[in-house]
């Protein structure tokens, strides 16, 4: 009878576990690398904030802050929550380091896990994990699209291209205004129930969002607010397509697009893959200009994205494809005797030493046992040594592809097996 834990992992918060775990690594780590190769340096924000800092920086009326939150009193009776998203926590450590006060722009990378209480389902976790840059204190469509691109550029190295990039403008302070007093002015010309109503009071950008069908239907006609940008807003916006057309980043122009977020401005851009279903969004971002002023700092813009590790490793295998080895060792170690297993750990830490991954035989398993667990391993090679091997100080070198045995000297093991693993790579 198998005996079963007495707890289980919380309901919607997902394991990582080998070999799948693998992947999930070389997600995270292929979508980081393209930020790295851009000059953005690492920032470890803290797992959770003083509250105020969400419900200022993301705002009140979102869905993040009014329904997903985990808010919870502190021993101190001190409310705190556990991050959503990464773009506040950034901006208030920027502002109290006093990082903005240096060289412009600052430009940050940052991974890890977020939380928002929702309900579970696939590609839709209550702990998230997202890989997130932040570039602040420059507005210049360039940056816009150097953002863009490397999250484009990140996913492609991964080997998806089953996405599409859809991005549109929010507009700035000069026309945000006027369109929202239009875009009221429709709303509340529309039977919305009352919820909804008290949405478009908030924030009637959040009504255009809504999937429910019948709203959709009901907003077709709405103002968007690619139509009356400033000329500014629009030549910014113009700029960000045309840096974007000459890196041969391929996009879609979605007027209708509204993030979830309220400190969007200008440029906002999310990244869409119709493999996974409704849950479609594998990342996405924007610009946020006035979000550092609102949270006590100088008035600098930034810009910056969000891209979920996790339903990028479901769009992959939506694709077909996988990306990342399960972790294996390259040379797997079999101790005939525990004179042989005394010694071989020694000659084990000293190839480790030399950058090899390698593995022993451990629990007294016999020959058979043994070279089973070496074929499991996935090993390349095998090291095989016995009371004999010990005397005459030499070693059993195995390869696993061929079958073929060679005897190699003890003292020459480290560089016997790197030859071994240079010619058979």
């Amino acid at each position: 009878m198998t005996k079963t834990s007495s707890f289980s992992a919380p309901k919607g918060i997902p394991d990582y576990v080998p070999p799948g775990s693998a992947e999930f690594v070389a997600v995270r780590d292929g979508l980081i690398r393209a930020a790295r190769l851009a000059g953005y340096g690492h920032i470890e924000l803290p797992v959770f904030e003083d509250t105020g800092l969400f419900a200022r920086g993301v705002g009140e009326s979102t869905d993040v802050v009014s329904k997903e939150m985990y808010t919870f009193p502190d021993r101190g009776d001190r409310s705190v929550t556990l991050r959503p998203e990464g773009t506040a926590g950034v901006m208030r450590a920027v502002i109290e380091h006093g990082l903005d006060r240096g060289q412009l722009p600052v430009k940050l990378v940052y991974n890890g896990p977020f939380f928002r209480y929702e309900r579970p389902q696939a590609g839709r976790y209550r702990q998230l994990q997202q890989v997130g840059i932040e570039a602040i204190g420059v507005d210049d469509p360039a940056l816009d699209a150097e953002v863009i691109a490397i999250a484009d550029a990140g996913f492609r190295g991964l080997g998806l291209d089953g996405f599409r990039l859809e991005l549109t403008s929010l507009g700035d302070e000069t026309c945000r205004p006027q369109y929202r007093e239009l875009l009221q002015e429709f709303l509340f010309g529309l039977p919305l129930d009352e919820e909804t109503k008290r949405r478009a009071q908030l924030n009637p950008l959040r009504v255009l969002d809504d999937k429910r069908p019948e709203v959709r239907e009901m907003t077709a006609g709405a103002p968007l607010m690619i139509d009356h940008l400033s000329e500014s807003a629009k030549t910014h916006f113009e700029q960000v397509l045309g840096h974007l057309d000459a890196l041969g980043v391929p996009y879609v122009v979605n007027p209708r697009m509204v993030r979830g977020l309220d400190y969007y401005t200008k440029t906002t851009f999310e990244f869409v893959h119709d493999g996974l279903g409704a849950q479609s969004g594998i990342g996405g971002g924007g610009r946020y200009d006035g979000l550092m002023a609102q949270l006590g700092g100088q008035p600098l813009s930034g810009i910056g994205f969000g891209l979920g590790v996790d339903r990028t490793v479901l769009a992959l295998q939506a694709e077909g494809k996988t990306a990342g080895d399960a972790a294996r060792c390259e040379v797997f170690g079999v101790p005939l005797g525990e004179a042989a297993k005394q010694r071989l750990v020694v000659v084990a830490a000293h190839l480790r030493a030399a950058g090899i991954s390698v593995d022993l035989a451990y629990g007294g398993r016999g020959v058979k046992g043994a070279m089973k667990a070496a074929d499991r391993s996935g090993a390349k090679f095998t090291l095989v040594l016995g009371d004999r091997d010990l005397t005459e100080e030499t070693i059993g070198l195995k390869d696993m592809a061929t079958g073929e045995q060679r005897q190699i000297p003890l003292d020459e093991v480290v560089g016997a097996v790197r030859e071994a693993l240079d010619v058979s790579s």
